[in-house]
C-alpha cells in the first residue's frame, strides 16, 4: 500500500502539519510495509527549513519529519513554491527533494490513499 500525505500549512500556528507528521510516524511504526510520501507545498515547505528553535516542551516538525525519513518515508518539496517563498536555494533538511507538479500528479495516481493538510 502507498499513502500520500500532502502538507499545506505552516509547520507552527496550526497544528496540522504536526498531525499529518504523527500519521505519517504512526504508520511507519504499525504498518512498515506501507510506503509512506509525504509532499510539502505553500507554505508546508517552510517545515523543510532546518535548526527552527522551538521551545522546551513543544513539538519540532524538524524531529519528526527526521524521524519519519529515517523510516523510509520519501519527502518532496513543490519547487515553485520554494521559489515563491524565496526558499529555492537554502539548505532544507536532510533527504528533502525538491519536486514539482507534474510529479506530485504521479505519486497521487499511484497512491492507494491521498491525505492533505
Amino acid at each position: 500500500m502507498k499513502i500520500l500525505i500532502i502538507i499545506n500549512d505552516a509547520p507552527y500556528g496550526a497544528e496540522k502539519a504536526f498531525n499529518a507528521l504523527r500519521i505519517a510516524n504512526q504508520l511507519n511504526k504499525d504498518f512498515p510495509e506501507t510506503e509512506v510520501v509525504i509532499f510539502l507545498m505553500a507554505d508546508g515547505v517552510n517545515c523543510a527549513i532546518p535548526n527552527q528553535n522551538t521551545p522546551n516542551g513543544y513539538y519540532n516538525i524538524e524531529r519528526m519529519l527526521k524521524l519519519s525519513t529515517r523510516k523510509g518515508t520519501r519527502l518532496l518539496l513543490c519547487g515553485s513554491c520554494l521559489e515563491a517563498r524565496g526558499l529555492k536555494n537554502i539548505e532544507l533538511v536532510e533527504k528533502a527533494e525538491i519536486s514539482t507538479m507534474a510529479e506530485l500528479t504521479k505519486e497521487i495516481t499511484a497512491s492507494d490513499k491521498v491525505l492533505t493538510f
